[in-house]
């Protein structure tokens, strides 16, 4: 994959709610990104294939395919995220509450 621009990447993210992820979340290809990490620097390892720190993010629980239990309480919730895409990954992070 050719060299993807932070810069780029932080500009191609969005506000989204829950249930417009909902696609996403059923075809397999929604990843959930921890609160305390940094959503553009997590795409831009992706984007760049970086194994070994992903595999290390999963194995920490920082990093991972979105769970049934997280799906049925974010519709609960109606949980807004702050989003980018990542192809074929769309990567998530839940906003803080009231934001």
């Amino acid at each position: 994959m050719s060299e993807i621009d932070r810069g780029k990447i932080n500009l191609e993210t969005a506000r989204i709610s829950w249930p417009e992820l909902q696609r996403q979340f059923a075809s397999g290809h929604l990843i959930y990104v921890a609160k305390d990490m940094d959503l553009v620097e997590v795409a831009w390892e992706c984007a760049q294939d970086n194994a070994a720190l992903l595999r290390d993010w999963m194995s920490a629980g920082n990093v991972a395919r979105v769970s049934d239990d997280q799906a049925r309480q974010w519709q609960q919730d109606n949980t807004w995220f702050w989003a980018v895409v990542v192809k074929p990954w769309v990567l998530i992070q839940p906003l803080p509450e009231n934001t």
